[in-house]
């Protein structure tokens, strides 16, 4: 689809000293914004770019070299309004000479607002967001469309007057050399060796809708290491998830399916996927941290559409094509789930089986 036509802004990039970028939430969609600061990157070589988000994004973004500093929402340490306002109003003292806000959540517009008493030394602040509702307008000096398309792309639409225009460019986490070896290390404890077929599975997702059943994940995990010895499952959960991956492991019953006694951080969990052949699970932030990595991922889709899915051959998803899908809503309105309960893990095994094969062969 061709972008609308988006005024471009008058800027010498020399001349932009800071930038500010806000993304507050959720961890895969601070993922998809990593291109969006890459590109910033590049368009203002000299400027520092801070990152304005949720303080479990940290995880995230720690050791992006396109990122200069990050301002972290403490749900605990800014619990107040009084505490909140300080907090704003230390980010606003930098004088940023763009602000881009991608969600216009409330937090965001209260720095948007503060911002405006805290002009950068051009005397020109720029603050871009997408087409705002007509209450949010007085927030913002310029915004656009943003068009439709794989996440990522959309996001970075946002910045087309700028005269920024995205490119292909995927999303990115970084890692230190000690994160690695211990990503290494903690797959020889688990068992699982440099010969096998490593499958990372999420398994787990808090919207039905969006969460193929945990059993029939065990089930296919156990027809495909019947079909193929080499492949090992390493199950991923969060807090309060532990009662799904059992219903995987029961009902796989088999010991290539492997699930941790431990919780992984979000980085152990993303340098794991960095090792894995393959990503296999829901439509949710792991898969985009494979993309992030550079390891293929196949999802299972119920209610929410392709758009989540980076457009690249190594990046596939799987749905029954029902009249009702794409939904996007977080519960069924016919109230079966058929989009996921109808895909037997049977259906799903030979679209499985034929991706190992590829990844095997080009490992």
């Amino acid at each position: 689809m061709n972008a609308a036509p988006c005024p471009t802004i008058d800027i010498d990039p020399a001349s932009v000293r800071r930038i500010l970028v806000c993304q507050l939430r959720q961890i895969g969609d601070v993922v998809l914004t990593t291109p969006s600061i890459s590109l910033l990157r590049k368009r203002f070589p000299d400027a520092q770019i801070h990152v304005l988000t949720m303080k479990v994004n940290e995880a995230v973004l720690a050791q992006n070299p396109d990122v200069d500093k990050l301002w972290l929402i403490d749900r605990n340490a800014h619990r107040n309004i009084f505490t909140q306002f300080r907090f704003y109003l230390r980010v606003v003292q930098q004088r940023f000479d763009i602000i881009v806000d991608f969600q216009q959540l409330p937090r965001i517009r209260n720095v948007v607002a503060l911002a405006r008493f805290f002009k950068p030394y051009s005397e020109r602040q720029i603050r871009l967001s997408f087409t705002p509702p007509w209450y949010n307008r007085p927030f913002y000096t310029h915004w656009c469309k943003m068009i439709n398309g794989y996440a990522a792309k959309a996001k970075a639409s946002v910045l087309r007057p700028l005269g920024i225009e995205w490119n292909g460019e995927r999303p990115s986490m970084r890692f230190t050399t000690e994160e690695r070896a211990q990503a290494d290390a903690t797959l020889y404890e688990l068992g699982i060796g440099r010969h096998d077929f490593l499958v990372t599975v999420d398994p787990t997702h808090r919207r039905e809708t969006r969460c193929w059943p945990a059993e029939y994940y065990g089930r296919l995990a156990a027809m495909a290491a019947e079909a193929n010895p080499r492949i090992k499952f390493l199950v991923f959960h969060g807090p309060g998830e532990e009662e799904e991956v059992q219903k995987v492991e029961q009902a796989a019953n088999s010991p290539a399916v492997i699930v941790p006694k431990r919780l992984f951080s979000i980085r152990e969990m993303s340098t794991l996927i960095a090792r894995a052949n393959m990503h296999f699970g829901n439509c949710s932030a792991p898969r985009h941290i494979a993309v992030a990595v550079g390891t293929p991922t196949f999802t299972v889709l119920g209610s929410t559409s392709s758009a989540w899915t980076f457009p690249a051959p190594e990046h596939e998803h799987f749905s029954l094509g029902l009249d009702c899908q794409p939904c996007n809503d977080n519960a069924c309105r016919l109230g079966d789930i058929r989009c996921l309960r109808n895909l037997t893990p049977e259906r799903l095994l030979p679209e499985f089986m034929e991706r190992v094969a590829r990844y095997d062969r080009e490992a």
